[in-house]
């Protein structure tokens, strides 16, 4: 198994924040998972935000976090699903919902609260943490150990921060 790689950025503002999820959604492919975890105000729909502009999402749409609807689906050069597992109990419930097979539907799938059932993640899923700092500043950590993981970790250190 290959050793789990790190790439952390600090974060100053919800427009960097959605900056740096722009950069990830440029260097994403069909079938890549990204798992999201992190306190409430975090910046984790932020990031979603920014991330759904690199998969070119048309801005006119509302990204907004599927609490209560569980996924949401977006149409961009891929298809973008955003799941959200916070109002979810169990594995059970997750799995009766069929959220599971998004994974391998051929699009971009980005799970919020992915710490609740890593186990159900497919190995080659890129880790996103949140970490507040403080009123404004975030510290997000990208992890990874699978290859597609180490690549997409090595792209979006590579990827321009601009626009």
């Amino acid at each position: 198994m290959t050793a789990e790689e790190q790439l952390t950025y600090l974060s100053a503002s919800a427009e960097n924040t959605i900056n740096l999820g722009r950069r990830l959604g440029r260097v994403l492919e069909r079938d890549d998972v990204v798992a999201l975890t992190g306190e409430l105000g975090s910046g984790k729909t932020w990031f979603t935000k920014g991330l759904a502009l690199g998969l070119e999402v048309s801005k006119d749409i509302i990204i907004t976090s599927p609490s209560f609807s569980l996924v949401n689906e977006y149409e961009g050069r891929l298809t973008f699903f955003h799941m959200d597992a916070y109002r979810l109990e169990r594995l059970s419930e997750f799995l009766s919902a069929g959220l599971d097979e998004y994974f391998y539907r051929g699009g971009v799938v980005v799970m919020e609260w992915a710490d609740r059932w890593p186990e159900i993640l497919p190995d080659s899923r890129l880790r996103v943490h949140f970490t507040i700092l403080d009123d404004s500043t975030r510290r997000i950590t990208f992890s990874g150990f699978h290859p597609r993981a180490l690549d997409i970790l090595k792209n979006l250190e590579h990827s321009s921060g601009r626009g």
